[in-house]
């Protein structure tokens, strides 16, 4: 049969019912009077109503209504219906009812499947599944409905597709059914009943079929496409494609509540490329970019834009004296008590845990030390040349507490021992550069903490004397976040970036090093943008649990290739899958088998022309 009644009426005993609408009597009317209406404007040459379908002009429309839902589902779990890559108009109704008529109904309906069960078992027969799974859904309803937890409402669905030609109108309506199929959705048809069904998915209001399923409020909840397909911006940088729809993700961080970044992958995940991608094209734009580097990742690309590259180590000649002040008075803040708080963080890692009363006598002599040097809480004195830590050792030294006297010996391998050195000196750097690399490669592992705070707490009293748009980079934040103290400092300048046009990045693959800390989770909540990349099953867990995933969101971080993960913006979230131009991937890349084989392409400087190699 042909659909629209077009083809061989000898073919056919039947007719298909086709209405055929024509111009309205008024209309004609209006015609001979010389006059168009709107309605005769944007109404349809014709409309042809059949039994599965309807054609409007030279368009197709066929709409289905949902009759099966899944047992469990996840928020946002209708998002592949809204993303469908076709023309869809959805309709969804919800009708909220009467909390004690429900209960009855509930009661009944209860004891009616306890007495197919006991039916059942007494006959000998085995229970259906369905009714036991059924019976535990109803109880439970009935206890969250009794206790006022939950509401009960009736819920429609319904969508019409739409298409250009009858050929590419029936694959859709194919790729439509395997879709949903997958998601455990059954649809049917409205076969007899398209007039009304179209009707109902026009923006009017109205279900003329009105087939309903029972939702309680968790459930209708979920109904709703919280998911975001698009991430794009005016204006920013781009960050990756969205693996959903192949839209670009541009953002512009600083556009946020606040500028700050989290980045959270295992190794060999791409997070440090994607980290130096970020920083490098925030560099293009204008930004000045400041990185702690502990394994060296970023040299090349500090080089290659011109930067500073700085390896901190006891015999480089770039000294930072962690005592420095940044001399500017900002009303209302003590930033010498500030600066005291700091240094109490950075001593307690340098020395170890201390008791109340060790803490105390390190807060007297870090006073005393300072005010050796003429500087108070005065903030004209604070210009002043600032103390050095072997001034601290000698205060120490010249107390008459036999708890000063320990501090003095557990400070002494710094002053005059193995590690003499490192920060004993007044500091001969300034950040000048718009491309700033502070490596801590060289040193060892239980020093990194020391250092990265030492840096941290240099780079924000610079960052703090003048207003510029800045990224600041501190990559395998854990170390800084297995300790209270320097942990509290991150989330500090996390805390107040904004406030100096600042976007803090904080990057690591020890999730739960991170996360153990208060403070490793004030910082991820004072992060507007938050990227995940693929995880490994021992922290998929925890990852999932921060960020309230789906199984589905779980699963495509576990299954996750080189770059790809998920791109929180705020409240909107996608998946993302990290791209660079083939210039860009050459500066950044750290895979070990393409480094090597760039260094065996190298040609040998023997004082001969080099040759191309061959195949």
């Amino acid at each position: 049969m042909n659909i629209l009644g077009f083809g061989d009426k000898k073919k056919t005993e039947k007719k298909p019912v086709i209405q055929q609408k024509t111009a309205r009597p008024n209309s004609i009317k209006t015609l001979e009077r010389g006059m168009v209406s709107l309605t005769d404007i944007i109404a349809p040459t014709s409309v042809e109503v059949d039994f599965r379908l309807i054609r409007i002009g030279e368009r197709f429309v066929r709409t289905f209504f949902i009759v099966s839902y899944p047992r469990y589902v996840s928020a946002g779990w209708l998002s592949p219906i809204v993303d469908f890559e076709h023309q869809l108009d959805i309709s969804m109704f919800i009708y909220p009812t009467a909390s004690p008529d429900i209960l009855s109904d509930l009661k009944r309906k209860i004891a009616e499947m306890e007495a197919t069960i006991t039916s059942q078992a007494k006959e000998g027969q085995q229970v259906d599944p369905r009714v036991t799974a059924a019976l535990d859904d109803a109880l439970s309803l009935q206890e969250e409905l009794a206790k006022g937890v939950e509401r009960f409402f009736l819920f429609s669905l319904y969508v019409s597709i739409w298409g250009e030609t009858i050929a590419d109108f029936e694959v859709a309506s194919k790729r439509f059914t395997a879709t949903i199929s997958s998601m455990l959705l059954m649809a049917k048809i409205a076969t007899l009943q398209m007039e009304n069904a179209l009707k109902t998915t026009l923006p009017m209001g109205q279900d003329r079929l009105y087939i309903t399923r029972n939702m309680d409020t968790t459930s209708l909840a979920s109904t709703f496409p919280f998911t975001s397909a698009m991430l794009t911006q005016d204006q920013g940088i781009l960050y990756g494609v969205n693996q959903q729809n192949g839209s670009l993700i541009i953002f512009d961080r600083f556009s946020l509540e606040n500028a700050n970044e989290v980045v959270f992958g295992k190794s060999g995940s791409g997070k440090s490329y994607l980290i130096k991608l970020e920083a490098m094209r925030q560099f293009m734009f204008g930004a000045e970019v400041i990185i702690v580097d502990p394994e060296g990742e970023y040299e090349n690309l500090a080089k290659a834009l011109g930067g500073e590259w700085l390896s901190f180590t006891t015999s480089s000649p770039i000294k930072i004296n962690p005592f420095d002040l940044t001399g500017v008075y900002e009303e209302g803040e003590n930033e010498l008590g500030l600066k005291i708080l700091s240094m109490h963080g950075l001593l307690k890692i340098v020395l170890g845990e201390l008791d109340a009363t060790h803490d105390a006598i390190l807060d007297r002599a870090l006073v005393a030390t300072y005010k050796q040097k003429g500087i108070t809480a005065d903030p004209a004195t604070q210009k002043k040349e600032p103390p050095l830590m072997e001034d601290l050792y000698k205060t120490l030294l010249s107390m008459e507490d036999k708890e000063a006297s320990e501090l003095a010996l557990r400070l002494e391998k710094f002053i005059k021992g193995s590690l003499a050195g490192i920060f004993n000196q007044q500091s001969n750097f300034d950040i000048k550069s718009p491309f700033t690399v502070f490596s801590i490669k060289a040193l060892e592992g239980d020093l990194r903490a020391i250092a990265m705070h030492i840096i941290l707490d240099f780079v924000w009293t610079r960052i703090r004397k003048t207003l510029k748009k800045r990224l600041l980079i501190l990559d395998e934040a854990w170390y800084m976040m297995q300790y209270e103290d320097s942990a509290s400092f991150v989330y500090g300048i996390a805390k107040r970036a904004r406030k100096y046009y600042l976007g803090l990045t904080t990057a690591t693959q020890d999730i739960e090093d991170f996360l153990r800390s208060d403070y490793g989770k004030a910082v991820l909540s004072n992060s507007s943008l938050q990227i995940l990349l693929k995880q490994g099953t021992a922290e998929i867990d925890t990852v999932s649990k921060t960020f309230y995933l789906s199984q589905g969101e779980k699963e495509l971080l576990l299954s996750a290739t080189t770059g790809e993960g998920l791109f929180f913006a705020g409240q909107n979230h996608v998946g993302i899958k990290v791209v660079a131009a083939p210039f860009e991937h050459e500066l950044i890349t750290s895979n070990p088998a393409e480094l090597v084989e760039r260094q065996q392409e190298q040609p040998q400087t023997t004082g001969q022309p080099a040759t191309p190699n061959t195949p």
